[in-house]
């Protein structure tokens, strides 16, 4: 049987046309992909999390390629980040099999981009909503990319649920102007600079 049942998914789409200053030529556009699924730890301590980490993999990928689809395709995609909020039964760990799995199902659809993917993750209630970092997905230390979108849903997750998030977007921070290596100055190809 298998251990990801869920409950609901949601997508949200936020376009960004200018933020006070002129409309720019290309809106910025993320994306975040959610699922809610039940936690089959909830309420009991397991030793080993592993195999529902390997499972989340392909959770992962449907929520990766759902971003993609919605965004224009992955030559579109320059940010990119995951998230977990995990119900009051639960424990952090059980959020935190989502580094590996959401991890690599958006390296894996995105054609393995080097830089590393930043996260967040909580024990919380229903209805709590996080901001999720994002950055540049070749090289983290592009400033103009630094970025966050809030995620949450209304009634998740549930003291017996896990919401699951991707997070992707099709540029840096409308208006930057701050600075800093930019995705053109990208040489050193470390997934940093």
């Amino acid at each position: 049987m298998s251990l990801i049942q869920i409950r609901k998914r949601s997508l949200t789409v936020e376009t960004t046309f200018h933020e006070g200053g002129p409309p720019t030529d290309k809106p910025l556009r993320m994306a975040a992909s959610c699922a809610v699924i039940h936690n089959p730890y909830a309420g009991r301590y397991e030793p080993d999390l592993m195999p529902f980490m390997q499972e989340l993999r392909s959770l992962g990928t449907l929520l990766a390629q759902e971003l993609v689809d919605t965004l224009g395709g992955r030559d579109q995609i320059e940010v990119y980040s995951k998230a977990a909020i995990v119900g009051i039964d639960g424990e952090m760990e059980h959020g935190a099999v989502w580094h590996e799995a959401g991890g690599w199902a958006m390296r894996t659809v995105l054609g393995e981009p080097r830089a590393m993917v930043p996260a967040v993750k909580a024990v919380a209630s229903a209805g709590y909503r996080v901001m999720v970092p994002v950055h540049y997905i070749h090289a983290s230390y592009v400033r103009s990319h630094f970025n966050s979108m809030e995620i949450g849903i209304q009634d998740a997750p549930r003291p017996k649920e896990i919401l699951f998030a991707l997070v992707m977007g099709t540029g840096g921070r409308v208006h930057s102007r701050l600075g800093g290596l930019t995705k053109e100055a990208v040489s050193v190809k470390d997934g940093q600079r």
